[in-house]
């Protein structure tokens, strides 16, 4: 019973249908660009830029709210102050206060005596003028000519009493950190001169050597004339 009250209520009475749409209630749809922005560059200079240099200092900078208008020194300002009385009135190379134990005002060095500088000894001296043919190359060239410059044939041991006997001009020998060369050949190549050459001909010159001039090689200087070794004396 109950389903058949509810099939004929169901088929008997219609539906409410709704009311048909106005012309209000349709939505209408518009199209419309979006405005350009105001900070767009496209690149290209309009009339509107504004390309003008910015303001120094800047508008609400510190300088401004100070002053206003910048600050120019003169000549007078950009100079250095000036020294103290105490610099200023000084004597270059003298203390100003010689008595106190403060550090002076000069950098200077201080008289240590009054005494005028000995005066230096301009003379010159160590060389002679040598003569033609007889510069330091030409002694190399007599040396590679293969001259005889020692005198003798074969290297001997030489004691002092035996050296002592070759001390002349045209026969001098001299030893020299223990060797014995013949320097007669050498003598007028010398640039301090023969006098002075002479002064170690038949004794050992070893010590006025070094003092004189101990840069000097004489192994390679005198290699050619070399002739032999000094010994002590034999003892009888």
């Amino acid at each position: 019973m109950s389903s058949y009250l509810r099939s004929w209520l169901g088929t008997g009475i219609p539906a409410a249908q709704p009311p048909p749409p106005t012309q209000d209630d349709i939505p209408v749809i518009s199209r419309s660009s979006p405005p350009p922005p105001d900070d767009e560059d496209d690149g290209e200079a309009t009339e509107t830029e504004d390309n003008s240099p910015p303001l120094f200092p800047s508008p609400y900078s510190a300088q401004r709210a100070s002053s206003g208008v910048p600050r120019i020194l003169t000549d007078t300002q950009l100079m250095p102050p000036p020294p103290p009385p105490q610099l200023a009135s000084r004597t270059p190379g003298v203390s100003s206060n010689s008595t106190s134990l403060s550090a002076p005002s000069t950098l200077a060095v201080p008289y240590t005596t009054t005494k005028p500088p000995a005066k230096l000894n301009t003379k010159k001296k160590g060389k002679v003028a040598l003569a033609p043919g007889h510069s330091p190359l030409d002694w190399a060239n007599l040396k590679a000519s293969g001259e005889d410059l020692r005198g003798v044939d074969t290297l001997m041991r030489i004691p002092p009493s035996v050296l002592k006997q070759h001390n002349k001009r045209d026969d001098a020998w001299t030893a020299i950190n223990g060797k014995v060369y013949n320097m007669t050949a050498y003598l007028p190549f010398h640039p301090g001169g023969e006098k002075e050459l002479m002064r170690v001909a038949g004794r050992d010159g070893t010590k006025l050597f070094a003092s004189t001039h101990a840069w000097v090689n004489a192994d390679f200087m005198l290699d050619a004339c070399l002739v032999g070794f000094l010994i002590p004396e034999p003892s009888t």
